[in-house]
């Protein structure tokens, strides 16, 4: 594709995408800086002037203390009521500054959704080093183009068949995918028999070509590359990487069951085990991720929707994305895709969930019904947000899942789990280097 278009137009793409994350990154953090600063400054206030207040009926009642006896009674009743009222004011300042529902303490609020909402925005901001990773990647790709197959495919590679266990990757990061595939790959009994179809923005599909052929998997796995394939019925309309999951049926028309693998995951045990679970004529397997009265669909669907309220239970158990084994077969037959429509259509207004749970809860909504729980060793939850994962738990899963905003390949990581990322990518490829990525 790189070849095809133009390579300063390409670069200038990847330069005004970073652009916009940064300055989207920097106005969260200045408003978060300036909305703390005001809320600290206008409390500070408050209490200086109760100091002062209080200070000024101290100097009063010192200066009549050596002539108690002669004090009338009309002013000491003016100092002590004035004293009661600082009091009552001292106290109730002190009290809203304590409860949940101070104007104080909502301010404190927002300011840490504000700070919660800054973090998204660098956990999914690009970093300088993969936008610099995704340029020279391509770079190789122009000035070298005899040494990579214009197609993306594997030389002498026959067509997979549709017994062996096939994999789709959707993602724009070159180097999170890459672990996801090295790692089912090292773990893999028949590594040959394992197909990775890898799903990408065109803007990074020269990148991927050249990484995977320069560090090709060992093991003689297969893989296939493709942009984003699939468009809306008009022909015009392209969904989001994020969103492209719920169009799986009809990029593999052939496949009959697939695993979907996200970027942020590590697999740590053999996949045909997955593979072949029996899912009961239902159309996901997912790991189940409620406990007490966590996690249920109350966490992300809006229940005072009537088309919420009537069709889901606030109760329902949720389920963790990242790691899913799809009949699609059974997809088809419940025609899930015109219900993720539907839905998605429904909810043009946000009434239907928040923002920011997005694809997670569409997820919920389209396979509710749909949905066979698998076992939780599948899915290891967390190593992106809890860093009291025990290393018994993770040592046991079959995969791990960095989900959170602190990604293994960002500088705000959770050390004692970067290893676990770290040991399938080769920190000798000079390309990384280059980018000074902190591996």
């Amino acid at each position: 594709m790189a070849l095809h278009s133009d390579p300063l137009r390409t670069r200038l793409d990847l330069i005004y995408r970073q652009a916009v994350d940064h300055a989207a990154l920097v106005n969260a953090y200045g408003a978060y800086a300036r909305r703390v600063k005001i809320d600290a400054s206008r409390l500070l206030h408050a209490f200086e002037g109760l100091v002062v207040s209080f200070s000024s009926t101290i100097t009063r009642l010192s200066a009549r203390d050596d002539a108690v006896d002669a004090i009338e009674e009309g002013p000491l009743r003016a100092i002590v009521k004035e004293f009661k009222d600082r009091v009552k004011v001292y106290r109730k300042l002190v009290a809203d500054s304590a409860t949940p529902s101070s104007p104080s303490n909502q301010q404190l609020h927002q300011a840490r959704k504000l700070r919660e909402l800054s973090s998204r925005i660098a956990a999914g901001s690009t970093p300088k080093s993969l936008h610099c990773l995704a340029m020279r990647l391509m770079q190789e790709r122009v000035a070298h183009p005899e040494s990579y197959d214009a197609a993306g495919s594997v030389p002498g590679r026959a067509e997979p068949s549709l017994d062996q266990y096939h994999y789709a990757i959707i993602s724009d990061n070159v180097i999170a995918a890459s672990v996801v595939v090295n790692s089912a790959v090292w773990n893999a009994a028949e590594p040959s028999k394992h197909v990775f179809h890898l799903v990408t923005d065109r803007m990074y599909l020269a990148a991927f070509h050249v990484w995977f052929a320069r560090r090709p998997p060992s093991g003689a796995p297969q893989w296939r590359y493709a942009p984003m394939p699939i468009s809306h019925s008009s022909g015009r309309w392209l969904p989001p990487l994020d969103y492209l999951k719920f169009y799986l049926p009809e990029m593999y028309p052939r496949l009959r069951r697939i695993i979907l693998l996200e970027d942020d995951v590590v697999v740590q045990r053999d996949m045909a085990a997955l593979w072949r679970t029996d899912l009961d004529g239902k159309a996901n397997g997912a790991v189940e991720v409620c406990f007490g009265p966590f996690r249920r669909y109350s966490h992300y669907l809006n229940f005072s929707h009537p088309v919420v309220g009537e069709k889901f239970s606030p109760w329902a158990c949720a389920w963790g994305h990242g790691v899913n084994l799809f009949d699609l077969d059974a997809w088809r037959r419940e025609k899930l895709t015109e219900r993720f429509q539907y839905y998605e259509n429904l909810n043009s207004d946000g009434t239907l969930w928040a923002p920011e749970t997005g694809a997670a809860s569409a997820e919920l909504m389209t396979f509710h019904g749909s949905t066979k729980p698998l076992d939780k060793a599948w899915n290891l939850m967390g190593l992106g947000r809890n860093p009291s994962i025990t290393p018994a738990e993770i040592t046991g899963a079959g995969a791990v899942h960095f989900d959170g905003t602190m990604k293994p390949w960002l500088d705000v990581a959770i050390n004692q789990y970067k290893h676990i990322w770290t040991r399938y990518l080769d920190a000798d490829e000079k390309f990384l280097q280059l980018c000074n990525f902190a591996l």
